[in-house]
């Protein structure tokens, strides 16, 4: 069964395409990677199946359902969340509180200037129980402009699965971690993808070899193959466009 499905989708900005006509079938229940050259229009991909962008033409299916056209948060409320390549969480506010924040649309609350939301107990239920899948039940009261970088970058995982989303769309989660920050993560990740659909662009081949189903890559705003990992480690193309000058650049 299909989770997300990207059908014949273009995105011009003037004169300059940057995803020329890719269609992609991601499988329900897979973790798929996006790789390709910086430039090849994965962040802007993302971008459209999340709604910041409009497309150019094109449809996006999400569960079988159109959402082409729809608002970001329309789109996060029909089971779609994604995170983002820097790091956005609320700086100001504690761990805890940046969970519950993620967490109070789904368990039915509203803008409301007169209830509090310490009152309500299944979203704190879900914000602890986030914690603790993430890691940071130590720095649950922690300002989280202060955490180290590798736990916001944790923090911001937490919040984008907070509203149980059945698809998740992770931008560079590993991006600028040292080798045992990352292997953290890759663990994190692994955990809170169980049992859903998860997509993530990423340029760090170990994490995409090790966590991937199938990977796509993405050269000039075309997908040029999808496959298992096996697959594209031995697809000629890809290794002419993208991993042969990524072994090259690791011995340069």
């Amino acid at each position: 069964m299909t989770a997300l499905a990207l059908r014949e989708v273009y995105k011009s900005f003037g004169d300059t395409r940057i995803i020329n006509g890719v269609s992609l079938d991601i499988r329900q229940g897979e973790r798929h990677a996006i790789i390709g050259p910086n430039g090849a229009g994965k962040s802007t991909l993302f971008n459209l199946i999340s709604g910041r962008f409009p497309l150019t033409s094109g449809s996006i299916l999400l569960g079988g359902e159109d959402i082409t056209g729809l608002k970001p948060f329309e789109i996060n409320r029909k089971g779609l969340s994604r995170s983002f390549q820097v790091t956005n969480i609320f700086h100001n506010l504690t761990v805890y509180e940046n969970l519950r924040c993620g967490v109070l649309w789904t368990q039915g609350a509203r803008y409301s200037f007169w209830r509090s939301v310490s009152g309500l107990s299944e979203a704190n239920r879900r914000a602890e129980e986030i914690l603790e899948r993430i890691g940071l039940r130590a720095r649950a009261k922690t300002i989280a402009g202060t955490l180290t970088y590798a736990e916001q970058r944790a923090l911001e995982i937490g919040i984008t699965i907070a509203g149980g989303a059945s698809v998740i769309l992770l931008d560079e989660p590993t991006a600028g971690m040292s080798r045992t920050e990352t292997a953290r993560v890759v663990e994190l990740v692994r955990a809170v993808s169980a049992g859903k659909t998860l997509v993530m662009v990423e340029h760090d081949m170990g994490v995409v070899f090790g966590l991937a189903d199938r990977i796509s890559v993405l050269v000039y705003g075309e997908i040029i193959a999808t496959g298992a990992p096996a697959e594209i480690r031995a697809n000629q193309a890809v290794q002419e466009a993208y991993l042969g000058s990524l072994e090259k650049a690791g011995h340069a």
